[in-house]
């Protein structure tokens, strides 16, 4: 079970090098290293933007980064199986495929890769999904963690993690409006679940805080219109500055960080943004949620949540 004053924050790359630029990223990771973090999140097929000639961008970004900082102690979370960035089901987990990967992935990050997850499987073939796990067990016995993320049928991963024993970090999409968390029931018990998503593709309370480069847009989202979520979060938010003894609440990704960093089950965040300003606001309030009882607006949020939850 978590505990929201040690949920840890972990550096996302899914918008580098489409809606965040080179320079960006770079002062993203001196930022957060500097701050003494070193989980980041990477996927072969970063940033999902539809340019093939983008694909793996993001991945080679981080690498370039390494390199001129002579960096040997990150927590890289690598997610693998995807061969391209066209936001299609597409991908390859075969056990080759998997260990090919493995192995070129040891070898660009060398000891700053943690972590080797399945990512998007829609596949319910048991021979298949074992010979997935048996790459994933290689790569425990070389010292990595292993971990799923987009997995359509966690159950059937659940009933062959049997014969395997893998203490699997799992990734779920996390906010307001959708969680992935009930779907991985067979998992409560023996994950350590991450949490992404928390912005809900980059929703926020102040429709003036939107411009030509917001996530939201980025991903076909309509900035123009505000979602029926906001005006009960921004009276929430009201109710909590006016009543209760906490730091001041003001946005959206407030209300997301809270929502995930108390839930019971949640060790980890990712954190996806794109300018350093908000990067060091999200890790001085996750370190303000650590100091601070944050569980009656916590309450709040998860009734709210319910009443406008898409899934």
């Amino acid at each position: 079970m978590s505990d929201s004053r040690s949920t840890f924050p972990i550096l996302g790359t899914a918008m580098w090098g489409w809606t965040v630029e080179k320079k960006i990223c770079f002062d993203l990771l001196d930022t957060f290293y500097g701050r003494g973090f070193r989980e980041v999140d990477a996927a072969t097929n970063y940033p999902i933007n539809r340019q093939p000639e983008d694909f793996r961008l993001s991945e080679k970004i981080l690498q370039e980064w390494i390199a001129a900082n002579g960096v040997k102690d990150l927590k890289i979370i690598m997610k693998v199986g995807s061969i391209n960035n066209m936001r299609g089901p597409e991908n390859n987990l075969s056990k080759s495929f998997l260990l090919m990967v493995l192995d070129e992935y040891q070898y660009l990050f060398s000891k700053n890769l943690s972590t080797l997850m399945i990512h998007w499987d829609n596949r319910q073939q048991v021979d298949e999904i074992r010979s997935s796990l048996e790459a994933l067990k290689i790569a425990r016995e070389a010292g990595l963690k292993v971990g799923l993320s987009g997995i359509k049928y966690p159950e059937v991963y659940a009933t062959l993690n049997r014969e395997f024993q893998f203490s699997f970090c799992i990734q779920i999409k996390h906010n307001l409006l959708h969680s992935d968390y009930a779907r991985y029931a067979a998992f409560h018990k023996n994950a350590d679940f991450l949490s992404y998503g928390i912005n809900a593709g980059g929703l926020k309370l102040d429709p003036e805080a939107y411009h030509e480069l917001s996530s939201l847009k980025a991903r076909g989202g309509n900035i123009g219109e505000e979602h029926p979520i906001v005006e009960a979060l921004n009276g929430a938010l009201q109710k909590a500055n006016q009543q209760l003894h906490i730091p001041r609440l003001s946005t959206f990704n407030h209300c997301g960080l809270i929502y995930a960093a108390c839930h019971p089950d949640i060790q980890g965040i990712l954190i996806g943004t794109s300018k350093v300003e908000q990067l060091k606001d999200t890790l001085s309030f996750m370190e303000l949620i650590r100091q601070h009882d944050y569980s009656s607006f916590y309450q709040n949020l998860q009734q709210i949540a319910q009443l406008h939850a898409t899934g």
